[in-house]
């Protein structure tokens, strides 16, 4: 944990399951328990599961020009977000190429919340803000306490009103167990979940509650690198570790578009202006891959950065792959190459335990018209 310089006030928490607190994006965060991560997936696929997501950036936009900033950042349509609305955005740089996804709530007319992962969001929405008449600020008091799962509503019905209301990438301020929250209907698991926004002070006081009373429920503690499971199933992509930085291009530097990552709905329809756009549009149709699915002949997980074969040429890599104990496959996400991310194409994945049949599919594995995470009432 040498690298990191940003710290959960969770930290107790997950070292008492286990945890080593392992360095994510400058923040100790909990990538392993003592427990079983099988355990971990079915209660979030079945029931719920609450986890520390807190090394997530937050960063508070603020002033007149605040909608200006983040339109100029991201793919969005910002004047479509609404105060208690929030979307879903990618960044690019100046060659159109993808260096960060985010979450772009707003709070108020002016007043704006980015949350981002390990890339350079931060970067490029102060990068945005010179000459304009803004505040970026950033805000690691925040904590996020992420509860992901079919019960999750269940359980928050209990205890704040209105809940059930809350539509998918909505989000409310509110209390919850007397201390000020901003619960917001998002996540990273395709389940129906919702990440419980709170000052650092609080999050020990709230997890322990959710994690006491959430156990008659099914509720259970669980690990970072639960979400590779889940992602996996969900095509939910992680920067860096399924684009060009983790996998480089062999005679180019590291870049990806939206196109090949299937990240283009992301840019609201007829949207320019926003960096990188020009060379976005100009790059449609010029995939040099597209990221996928893949279904394995096997009943384990394939290797990480395994190579997948077509005829005895290599025509991709395996980024992500997890076995399912509730159904009972194998699944990955592939950087692969164009001709082969058709659905049923018959594939060969090289682990280091030898070598086993797969075939292409598309992604999301699981629930592809996203019922699940859109679910009312």
């Amino acid at each position: 944990m040498t690298a990191s310089w940003r710290f959960s006030t969770l930290a107790d928490r997950h070292r008492a399951l286990g945890s080593q607190l392992e360095d994510w994006s400058g923040m100790g965060t909990a990538w392993s328990y003592d427990g079983d991560p099988n355990a971990e997936y079915t209660a979030i696929r079945t029931k719920a599961g609450i986890m520390d997501v807190s090394g997530l950036k937050k960063v508070h936009i603020n002033g007149p020009h605040a909608s200006h900033v983040i339109d100029l950042a991201t793919t969005r349509n910002v004047e479509k977000i609404y105060p208690g609305k929030s979307a879903y955005a990618c960044m690019l740089n100046d060659a159109g190429k993808f260096t960060d996804d985010c979450v772009i709530y707003r709070i108020a007319p002016n007043s704006w919340m980015v949350v981002h992962g390990s890339g350079s969001g931060h970067e490029e929405l102060t990068r945005a803000s010179i000459g304009r008449d803004v505040s970026i600020r950033f805000d690691d008091n925040l904590h996020d306490l992420s509860l992901q799962g079919p019960v999750a509503v269940d359980y928050l019905a209990k205890h704040v009103p209105g809940i059930r209301d809350l539509n998918y990438f909505h989000h409310m301020q509110t209390q919850l167990f007397g201390f000020p929250v901003m619960i917001s209907r998002t996540g990273y698991t395709g389940e129906r979940g919702y990440e419980i926004f709170c000052r650092g002070q609080d999050a020990p006081a709230i997890w322990d509650r959710i994690v006491e009373e959430g156990k008659e429920m099914g509720i259970i503690p669980c690990r970072f690198t639960t979400l590779d499971m889940l992602r996996v199933e969900s095509y939910l992509l992680f920067y860096p570790y399924d684009n060009s930085q983790k996998y480089p291009f062999e005679n180019e530097g590291p870049g990806d578009t939206l196109w090949e990552l299937g990240l283009d709905f992301t840019v609201s329809p007829g949207k320019t202006g926003f960096r990188g756009a020009e060379e976005h549009y100009r790059l449609k149709g010029k995939e040099r891959f597209k990221i996928y699915g893949l279904e394995v002949a096997s009943d384990t997980a394939s290797d990480e950065g395994a190579e997948v074969y077509r005829n005895g040429k290599k025509v991709g890599v395996v980024t992500c792959a997890m076995y399912s104990p509730l159904v009972k496959k194998s699944m990955a996400i592939v950087r692969l190459d164009v001709d082969c991310a058709t659905p049923g194409t018959d594939l060969e994945v090289h682990n280091a335990s030898g070598t086993v049949k797969a075939k292409a599919q598309p992604l999301p594995f699981d629930d592809p018209k996203k019922l699940k995470r859109t679910a009312k009432g």
